[in-house]
């Protein structure tokens, strides 16, 4: 483990994520800053509470990471001077939250690096957030299974989100793609910073296996899609106005808990811009 002299770091679950304390994300210096991107790498999600951060100090702190991505489908705050930002949102009248496991925009050549989400307003109880470590899902698999795997790729695309009709873009401020959108990327992808192998296809975007009958894609995606909500390889964060999560795109997957749909829950989420995987 990481010895850290800057911030607490206190992890909340065996495979992934931490709590990070003694630190406001509006004012960091860089020894600060190395330590959370430290801990991020280590723990592939990280927590904040009680940040009362601008949206200029809220994309100020994606930055120090990389350039912010601005969603092809998603810009509600694009007229407020934000397009960087999406917005999450829902209420009894508008109950729509992501239940389904996923990495975010895979279905582009160079998915993003990581996201941060904080919370505008939080449901009394119920609506949590899960995360998933693609590292442990892949170490969690046979050898025999991992050959197979490793030189596989697939199909990503807008299918069965931003180009169909019944997507429902008036509850998060999207539009439908005129066109489905694709891209392909290895099933196991290395991360670029640590080296280590991870699942890397997911229920919303992945679409097939390239060069496989269509049976054969789906009966292995399908094993890929139950294996990877295995409880073992995952922890859950209770939101609070204020908190904020931070994740590695590149190594995890997340859903919603669809526990509470009734009680309004808004998140606002920057996205910063990735690499091609392989």
């Amino acid at each position: 483990m990481t010895t850290y002299r800057h911030i607490t770091v206190n992890p909340i679950a065996g495979a992934l994520g931490a709590e990070l304390s003694g630190v406001q994300l509006g004012s960091l210096d860089d020894a600060t800053f190395q330590e959370i991107h430290t801990a991020l790498l280590e723990h592939q999600v990280v927590f904040f509470r009680d940040q009362e951060l601008t949206r200029e100090q809220h994309k100020a702190f994606g930055r120090r990471f990389g350039e912010l991505h601005v969603h092809p489908f998603l810009q509600p705050l694009k007229n407020e001077g934000h397009p960087e930002f999406v917005v999450l949102e829902s209420d009894a009248q508008h109950p729509f939250v992501a239940e389904a496991w996923h990495s975010d925009v895979t279905f582009q050549d160079k998915p993003p690096m990581g996201s941060v989400l904080r919370c505008v307003a939080a449901p009394e109880f119920g609506g949590d957030t899960m995360w998933a470590s693609m590292y442990a899902a892949y170490e969690a698999l046979s050898d025999t299974m991992q050959r197979v795997l490793s030189d596989l790729v697939a199909i990503h695309d807008t299918t069965r989100t931003f180009s169909r009709d019944t997507y429902r873009t008036e509850h998060i401020g999207g539009k439908k793609a005129e066109q489905v959108v694709t891209a392909e990327h290895p099933v196991v992808r290395t991360h670029p910073e640590t080296g280590r192998k991870g699942l890397f296809v997911n229920s919303a975007f992945t679409n097939a296996i390239k060069g496989m009958k269509a049976a054969e894609s789906t009966a292995l995606l399908n094993f890929l899609y139950h294996h990877i909500e295995t409880p073992d390889f995952a922890c859950r964060f209770r939101w609070q106005r204020n908190s904020m999560a931070m994740w590695d795109n590149r190594c995890t997957q997340h859903r919603v808990v669809a526990d509470n749909l009734a009680a309004y829950r808004r998140m606002e989420r920057i996205t910063i811009l990735g690499d091609r995987p392989f």
